[in-house]
């Protein structure tokens, strides 16, 4: 057995979100019965969790409208969880109906892109999301968080790491019980990573915390491994 590296945890969590994620900005459709063939053969790899589609409006995100038939179509492997996400209690409710047994709110560091995503201002997404993870409680579902523009915003630019630990601490305040902090258009680096996680750790538990990093300009496996080595 090879000697763990310095600094580095003994276990990673990841949490696959291609299905979702990966697809929703793909504008040619993609066959429901592909997405489903996706979702399976991930779930034969040994991921702990892999989240399955989106319960938005067809109207914003055409390419989650068939969530209801992805989810009822995938197979459920025992060990793994198949989060979806729900921007609404509209949403949540939709998603409980067609199966899911966890779901996740997506919410923004960045004023401007709140509004532009899920068009509302941070405060009244807080509200929304309050609705569900009450909902939630009273199921036993349990709801994980993201804080996009973690990093930076493509319409404000620098985002204040003060400002993204202000969110998480009021998205995990009421009950999200992992938070997932994304550098939406990529353009972390290992410093602002590392200054970013400092300030949100002040506020919530390490082990309560996840990074979700995109690679535009080449720093994603970077921005990845000093946040494990925080």
């Amino acid at each position: 057995q090879e000697p763990r590296a310095s600094g580095l945890p003994e276990y990673v969590k990841i949490v696959e979100v291609g299905p979702r994620d990966g697809l929703q900005n793909e504008k040619v459709i993609v066959p429901t019965d592909i997405k489903i063939e996706l979702i399976n053969q991930l779930s034969k790899t040994g991921l702990p969790a892999i989240e399955v589609t989106s319960f938005v409006s067809s109207k914003w995100v055409p390419q989650m409208a068939d969530h209801e038939e992805v989810m009822r179509g995938i197979e459920r492997h025992p060990g793994v969880q198949y989060p979806v996400l729900t921007p609404n209690l509209q949403g949540f409710h939709s998603a409980i109906a067609a199966g899911a047994t966890e779901v996740s709110v997506f919410g923004a560091a960045s004023e401007s892109f709140s509004k532009m995503n899920i068009n509302c201002s941070i405060e009244e997404s807080i509200e929304r999301f309050e609705e569900v993870t009450k909902s939630a409680r009273n199921m036993n579902i349990p709801v994980r968080g993201y804080v996009s523009c973690a990093l930076g915003c493509p319409y404000e630019g620098n985002v204040l790491p003060d400002k993204v630990a202000e969110v998480s601490k009021r998205l995990y305040s009421m009950g999200c019980y992992e938070i997932s902090l994304g550098d939406t258009i990529g353009v972390g680096t290992p410093g602002s990573m590392k200054k970013m996680l400092e300030a949100v750790m002040k506020e919530i538990p390490l082990s309560a915390l996840a990074v979700h990093c995109h690679d535009t300009y080449g720093q994603a496996l970077a921005n990845i491994l000093t946040a494990i080595q925080v």
